[in-house]
């Protein structure tokens, strides 16, 4: 049996690149998601048919309302007032093929908590697969 090479790749979501985590989000989530910073809506419903699953992850400290993506994204923009605020990380990893599908969110959940909740972290994911 061949296994695939693993893809990992980390980012930041940085404003001095033009870049916002609305729109981040909404591209990831593959939603339509309203930016109150350039009061401009992002939409990328046209992708939901890849969306495996998709989930808010929020630590115990977490405002129970950051549960909803347009809410968390937008009070995170209005948090960072600097030009050059780094606004959100971004993690692209690769599954592998031979893991069932169904058990992909559950590997995909307990990462974010053991790396991310755990640790006072808010964790949004959505898993892809576009064949």
């Amino acid at each position: 049996m061949t296994v695939a090479g693993p893809h990992f790749d980390v980012s930041i979501r940085q404003r001095r690149k033009g870049q916002s985590a609305v729109a981040g989000d909404a591209y990831m989530s593959a939603e339509k998601l309203f930016s109150e910073y350039d009061q401009r809506t992002k939409n990328f419903c046209y992708k939901e048919k890849e969306i495996v699953a998709k989930g808010i992850l929020l630590p115990p400290n977490a405002p129970r309302e950051f549960a909803d993506r347009q809410t968390l994204w937008n009070a995170v923009e209005a948090s960072e007032k600097q030009w050059n605020a780094q606004l959100a990380r971004g993690i692209i990893m690769a599954l592998p093929r031979e893991l069932p599908t169904d058990q992909y969110e559950a590997l995909v959940r307990e990462y974010c908590m053991e790396q991310f909740v755990s640790k006072g972290m808010i964790a949004d994911y959505a898993i892809h697969d576009n064949d």
